[in-house]
């Protein structure tokens, strides 16, 4: 995974190369890891559809900025997710 300022490369499980902006990232020290959420730059043209966030733990490399992105395994992890989530569409809706 490269990223830059606010947008990451993630590559799929077909290989293909998607472009995705950070929504935001936050750590847990329940878990010990980092968690970053995106979505597919694009799918933001339409105000109509709900964008499809992605969420996946992240851990960076030691010599780089870069890092790597492990799928999220157990039900706990999501769990904190969704609440993370929710906290952060309540505050971006009071602004």
């Amino acid at each position: 995974m490269n990223h830059g300022d606010n947008n990451i490369t993630v590559i799929d499980e077909e290989g293909n190369e998607q472009l995705c902006e950070i929504l935001f990232t936050f750590d847990s020290d329940e878990f010990g890891k980092s968690y970053v959420l995106y979505y597919p730059i694009g799918e933001d043209d339409s105000d109509d559809e709900e964008i499809e966030i992605h969420a996946s733990a992240f851990v960076p490399s030691e010599d780089t900025n870069d890092g790597d992105l492990q799928p999220i395994e157990t039900e706990e992890e999501w769990d904190l997710i969704e609440e993370m989530l929710n906290t952060f569409l309540e505050e971006q809706d009071d602004e």
